[in-house]
């Protein structure tokens, strides 16, 4: 945006701006009023700036005529917003990077030694990498509610939270790849692939047996509960999936069930968890499984728009693999309401060549990838609310920064 600005006093220009920005250019006192060309980029502090400036003298007018600034003249200067930088990951977990190390370093050291096979397991796929975004929000969320409750340190058991929740989705992650028959995982090949089936599943069990018996002896019951919940759920999830593929009737309610069992129940337990081991006030950890809830289901929808929208080299898997199973995700569950072409395709299960492509196609022709984009910033918005309950801190602004980092994977 270009403003020009006649009779400016030479002097030092101060820009005040809705987003608390002040930038100082030598030419006199300017005050800016903006707005934001979008509620929601706004709300997450983006957007494009609209809005209006004026000039207020600094010096007295003589001084700006004596230094060649008079009525005649006219000063233009850019106030273009600086471009928005993607949210990195890295960044965003900077303020728990160490805790993430220590998280890291035990990892191995947890699994066990008992068998050299389980421990190669445990190798390939911790050291796969990962972003290990479940334990970087248990240490976000301990850390925010331990300031709320006053306590200047992380305990015990929270660190051990975070171990325990990354070895479940581990287990959870091989359990997958052999249903799936996957053969690849962050550019690895995968435990099954690797070791076989029957390994990959007593791998994959030892792993949440593991993961139980730490959490045993953390000794709060009420965590125990909510983590043994997790591994029911993930069951659950598995096969409702399962007895349901290809299912054209599928609502989204039963979608978002499906959801939570596989995805959001882990991360909501991970939340509040945490919150638990600050004891802080129920009404804070409640807050905290609802925004665990709903930051996993804005994640699931999100990927599963992905699905349809990346190419194969970004998704690691062939676009659309999906719904070639027969899993029917959001976007195709709304565009199934416009598009009856959709419907018979689906029920013939792909058997014509090149009728994937025509339903991938009908998916995008039938607003479905745009509902489900609407149905996570739903859902991302909810998760902000449940933030409110929070102190401003470094740590909730870095949770803010996570349902941010996941909506901007569809923008």
């Amino acid at each position: 945006m270009m403003t020009s600005s006649r009779n400016i006093d030479l002097g030092t220009m101060m820009m005040a701006c809705g987003c608390g920005r002040r930038q100082f250019l030598p030419f006199g006192k300017t005050v800016c009023k903006f707005g934001s060309s979008s509620n929601r980029s706004s709300y997450y502090g983006g957007g494009n700036l609209v809005g209006s400036c004026k000039a207020v003298p600094t010096k007295p007018k003589e001084i700006s005529l004596l230094n060649g600034i008079g009525q005649a003249q006219t000063v233009t200067f850019d106030l273009k917003p600086e471009p928005k930088q993607p949210i990195s990951l890295t960044n965003l977990f900077e303020v728990v990077a160490d805790d993430l190390q220590t998280l890291n370093d035990n990892l191995l050291s947890i699994v066990g030694a008992e068998n050299p096979v389980l421990i190669s397991a445990a190798e390939q796929i911790f050291g796969a990498g990962g972003k290990r975004m479940r334990p970087g929000l248990v240490f976000l969320v301990s850390r925010a509610t331990a300031e709320l409750a006053g306590l200047k340190e992380l305990t015990t058991e929270h660190r051990r939270l975070g171990e325990i929740i990354e070895m479940i989705h581990t287990a959870s992650l091989i359990h997958d790849d052999v249903l799936d028959e996957s053969d690849m995982r962050r550019g690895k090949e995968t435990v099954h692939e690797l070791f076989g089936t029957r390994v990959a599943v007593l791998a994959g069990d030892f792993m949440f047996a593991q993961a139980s018996w730490y959490l045993a002896n953390l000794e709060n019951l009420e965590v125990i509960k909510l983590i043994s919940q997790v591994i029911k759920d993930f069951a659950s999830g598995e096969i409702k999936q399962a007895s349901s593929l290809f299912d054209v009737d599928t609502k989204l309610e039963d979608y978002l069930l499906k959801s939570f069992y596989k995805t959001a129940s882990l991360v909501a337990a991970s939340t509040k968890g945490a919150a638990i081991f600050s004891r802080v006030e129920n009404n804070v950890t409640e807050q905290m499984y609802e925004f665990g809830k709903n930051l996993g289901l804005s994640f699931q929808v999100v990927d599963d728009i992905l699905d349809f929208t990346q190419s194969t080299e970004q998704l690691g898997k062939p676009a659309g693999s999906d719904l070639a199973k027969g899993n029917l995700t959001a976007p195709v569950i709304f565009a199934l309401e416009k598009e009856p072409r959709l419907r018979e395709i689906i029920e013939s299960e792909f058997c014509e060549v090149g009728s994937l492509e025509e339903a991938i196609g009908l998916v995008s022709e039938g607003g479905g990838i745009r509902r489900a984009q609407e149905l996570a910033r739903e859902k991302a918005d909810d998760a902000i609310k449940n933030l409110q309950c929070l102190p401003p801190s470094g740590f909730r602004s870095a949770l803010e920064q996570m349902v941010m980092y996941n909506l901007e994977r569809i923008d």
